[in-house]
């Protein structure tokens, strides 16, 4: 029994910092919407801070865990939210994945580059990594003992409980009972509305990425004395992290803590106690891996969209579509003749051979651009085909097969490896889909490598050279040669794939999943078949990497080197063969070009995760970005040249209409009849000093596509005025302009007369701007309680139950529960009780049945009289028409009639609806 004590209290100590390190992941996710795959890195950049300034500089523990913790801590997790995490949260989830990737991987590197650096280039004496085994705890020194029935526990295993248990505390209170939690919980839950609510998202997301990373801090800091200073081992330490926080769903703090807790206890009695589990290679240390995968397949399948999907991440555009085959050819046809010749001539067999591996890591890389460029899902587990393809051929060739047989069982276990991974992307996607196949790859390493009849224990297997008959692959100019004859085959298979009916149903899953189904599409065949596929590339690429350098062991390619290869390839652009070929070359060059400049090996490792990073700055990597910038230089010269013309065209048109009355004064060179539009009815109007709202010239739209084109609107205050024209007028565009959604591109927008046109939405909200937009204004996560407590205080909340008991009855049901009607009802009651200076209703009456609009629009009746200024957008008019004052018609991105009520008959309704209306008033 004191065994089993004593396991379960060490078992608590040690999950304690699983849940500590699990609880910010849950914050930072819960809070921002993005999974921090760097989270540990994190941990370990503040233990490493600490332990060179115990260690180091001699500070007393207590002041280096203060400065490790309250400083380093947060200082990194701002400068981290300013350089990219605050892009990221717009980006698609891919990107999202590899950036966060990409940091993991950079930020031990600079740290201990930063070591190396400072050792070698200012003769500093700072402890290396190497003595991090004797990193002292928080507690006192030497440690003290205690021994209570029988069970020894020191004062560091205290005081890691101690606190983990009063943070996780801090850290619940926090986040349910704060405003500040309450505002960052409304921003990750509708970004856009929290904005429209007053929040400032960016502040918010700051706050919650320097609490995570305090967090994160506390965790590296306590682990220091049990995991030392070894970045893989903080990696370890995410991933088990993780699995506590996938049963709390990324969602609740003290699930995720308990989990935790109880991952440390059950990890300790299985180590202890796990005699079932000894035949068994490495089962023991992958308990946690085997629990991340069993709890993301049981506790989190999408609920939001189609499994393996990345719904709001769709390709992106193809910058070179239009340009002619020859031109898309010619770059690399030249740089392939151009290495043919070098690799033959000029090029030494050092260097010929440094190609022939960046070739070969191309064709690994390859494999990213089947499953993640093609497909949108984010495969970690290419590392594991690799080796698992190499192994097989030396079993195989152990066995007494021959070598041509043995590398097609080889890339066939790799394909069926694929099909196993590839049945979670069934039912998981995006972040989830991405630690399953991890969690995979790392059960692979420590397990099914681990098996000594398929590892050779530890020695491996020596693979022979493949020959050709009259050369072979140890000549580095054959393998240089090879890899580009088999590339080349890559990639005319991914191009017949992109233009053929597969790639189509693949395009189909990936952008529009539901869609694809209902038309016939199968998901499950589209998406086993890009599994299959990228991992038989890859383990191609490991086969081939064993037969040129004649051995394969289970330590060459581990799961971790997966982070490194998708940071590479997708920094370069996934979606193309090319970004794979230059990922291979960048990932051989830049350590051989370094360590011309220092021996560190960490600078280059650096230089691989910031590239990573930089994906913050461009989602779709560098050639893309390439390709995008020669796109946008052509449609400006396009542009440019079509005005010229039109130009010389109205110049002409002028010469031969001009008559003796006009021939003094002809039109200006450049004035196009086509650029010239009517103005708005009421654009010759002076700005009242009644007018709440008043938008002057608004132009807008989203990306190339302008929506608004010179939109003049006045709103005055204690008036409705009713925005009505068909479907993509503009109208919601308009809403979310005056809100400060949608930036304009020319124009002003003004509120009581100031000009806010350059204020963001939370400042108008605060200004007294309350938009209700399309689909419900309420944020589903949140609570009725929670929705109103984001805006009013206990009084004012107190209010809206007495004037609307169908919210008191469901104070404590989420939003998203309620019905639609209820839903808009609790849109609308905080402006009901402190009634706002303008509302913008955009569809107000939309799904809702007939007797809620009629309560929705005694509302607005009512908050006419209080003297709001009321913008009601409808398709349909016969409700709004009954209150409105003013009534405005748009057609096109342009208000086409604008005047009273009283004008408005039935012939113009009817012409305004299909179209017929002109701008005259």
């Amino acid at each position: 029994m004191t065994e089993f004590i004593s396991y379960v209290l060490s078992g608590l100590v040690t999950g304690a910092v699983f849940a500590l390190m699990a609880s910010g992941l849950t914050l930072t996710y819960a809070t921002t919407g993005v999974f921090n795959f760097a989270h540990g890195a994190v941990g370990f950049t503040s233990a490493l801070v600490f332990f060179e300034l115990t260690a180091g500089a001699g500070w007393p523990t207590w002041l280096a865990g203060l400065v490790a913790v309250a400083a380093a801590g947060p200082v990194l997790g701002g400068l981290l939210h300013k350089v990219m995490f605050r892009r990221l949260a717009a980006a698609g989830e891919t990107a999202q994945i590899v950036a966060t990737i990409g940091l993991n991987i950079a930020l031990p590197a600079l740290g201990l580059g930063l070591i190396d650096l400072f050792n070698e280039g200012f003769g500093l004496r700072l402890p290396s990594v190497t003595e991090g085994g004797a990193a002292r705890g928080l507690g006192p020194q030497p440690v003290e003992t205690w021994e209570v029935a029988g069970v020894v526990l020191d004062s560091d295993q205290l005081i890691a409980f101690a606190v983990a248990l009063l943070m996780a505390a801090l850290l619940w209170a926090l986040m349910s009972r704060t405003p500040l939690g309450l505002r960052m919980r409304a921003a990750v839950d509708r970004r856009a509305l929290a904005e429209l609510r007053g929040v400032d998202v960016d502040r918010a997301s700051a706050q919650a990425w320097m609490l995570g990373s305090t967090l994160a801090a506390v965790a590296g800091v306590l682990a220091v004395p049990t995991l030392g200073l070894d970045s893989a081992a903080f990696l370890v330490l995410l991933f088990t992290s993780a699995t506590a926080a996938v049963f709390g769903r990324l969602v609740s703090i003290p699930v995720t803590f308990a989990a935790g807790l109880a991952l440390g206890v059950l990890q300790n009695l299985v180590a202890g106690y796990g005699d079932f589990a000894e035949n068994v290679t490495g089962i023991r240390t992958a308990v946690p891996v085997l629990l991340l995968f069993v709890g993301l397949i049981v506790f989190n399948r999408s609920r939001d969209r189609v499994a393996g999907s990345i719904a709001e991440d769709p390709p992106p555009p193809d910058y070179l579509a239009g340009l002619p085959r020859w031109r898309r050819i010619l770059p690399w046809g030249v740089s392939l003749a151009a290495l043919l010749a070098w690799t033959f001539t000029i090029g030494d067999s050092y260097w010929v051979g440094v190609v022939s591996q960046g070739l070969l890591l191309a064709l690994v890389f390859c494999s990213f651009v089947v499953v993640t460029g093609i497909g949108g899902m984010v495969n970690l587990a290419q590392a594991a085909f690799a080796t698992m393809a190499a192994l097989t051929v030396g079993l195989a060739l152990d066995r007494g097969l021959p070598l041509g047989l043995a590398i097609v069982l080889g890339v066939l276990a790799a394909a069926a490896a694929g099909v196993v991974v590839a049945l979670p992307a069934l039912r998981l996607g995006g972040k989830v889909l991405t630690l399953a196949t991890l969690a995979l790859a790392l059960l692979a390493d420590q397990v099914l490598f681990q098996i000594p009849a398929f590892g050779n224990d530890t020695l491996g297997w020596r693979l022979p050279a493949l020959s050709l008959g009259f050369t072979d692959t140890d000549d580095p100019r054959t393998r240089v040669v090879l890899l580009l004859a088999l590339i080349g085959v890559v990639g005319l298979l991914v191009r017949n794939l992109e233009h053929s009916a597969s790639g189509r149903a693949i395009l189909a899953v990936r952008s529009a999943p539901s869609a694809a189904q209902v038309i016939g599409i199968s998901a499950t065949r589209t998406k086993i078949t890009l599994f299959v596929l990228s991992s038989a590339v890859a383990g191609l690429g490991g086969v081939l990497y064993g037969v040129f350098n004649r051995m394969i062991t289970i330590t060459d390619m581990p799961a971790a080197v997966g982070f490194v290869w998708l940071a590479v390839v997708v920094v370069q652009g996934v979606r193309r063969v090319a970004g794979a070929v230059l990922g291979g070359m960048f990932m051989v060059f830049v350590p051989e070009l370094l360590h011309t400049f220092t021996d560190s090996q960490h600078l280059a490792m650096a230089l691989f995760g910031l590239g990573g990073v930089g994906l913050a700055m461009h989602p779709d990597g560098i050639l893309s970005q390439a390709a995008e910038r020669r796109y946008q230089r052509r449609r400006r010269r396009e542009r440019a040249e079509r005005a010229k013309a039109l130009a010389e065209e109205d110049v002409e048109t002028v010469d031969l209409a001009r008559t003796p009355e006009t021939s003094e004064a002809p039109e200006a060179p450049g004035a196009s009849v086509l650029a010239v539009e009517e103005p708005s009815p009421i654009a010759a109007e002076a700005p009242s000093a009644a007018d709440a709202l008043r938008l002057e010239g608004a132009v807008a739209g989203y990306g190339d596509t302008t929506v608004l084109r010179g939109v003049d609107l006045a709103v005055p205050a204690g008036r409705v005025v009713a925005l009505l024209g068909a479907n993509g007028a503009g109208k919601s565009t308009t809403c979310l302009a005056a809100a400060g959604l949608v930036p304009l591109t020319a124009g002003r927008v003004r509120i009581d007369g100031a000009d806010v046109t350059g204020l963001p939405a939370h400042r108008r909200a605060g200004a007294g701007v309350f938009l209700a937009p399309e689909g419900r204004g309420v944020f589903p996560g949140l609570t009725v309680e929670e929705n109103l407590a984001l805006l009013l205080r206990e009084d004012a909340r107190a209010e809206v139950y007495d004037r609307l008991p169908v919210l008191a009855e469901r104070r404590a049901i989420d939003a998203g529960a309620l019905s639609g009607g209820e839903q808009q009802i609790l849109a609308l009651a905080p402006a009901l009780v402190r009634p706002p200076r303008i509302l913008i209703a955009d569809e107000p009456s939309l799904g809702l049945a007939p007797l809620v609009v009629e309560e929705i629009f005694q509302i607005f009746d009512e908050l006419r009289r209080s003297g709001v200024a009321l913008l009601v957008v409808e398709e349909k008019a016969g409700e709004v028409l009954a209150m409105a004052d003013t009534v405005a018609f748009m057609r096109l991105g342009r208000v086409v009639w604008s005047g009273a009520r009283s004008e408005v008959d039935d012939d113009l309704l009817t012409n305004a609806y299909l179209g017929a209306l002109e701008a005259a008033r």
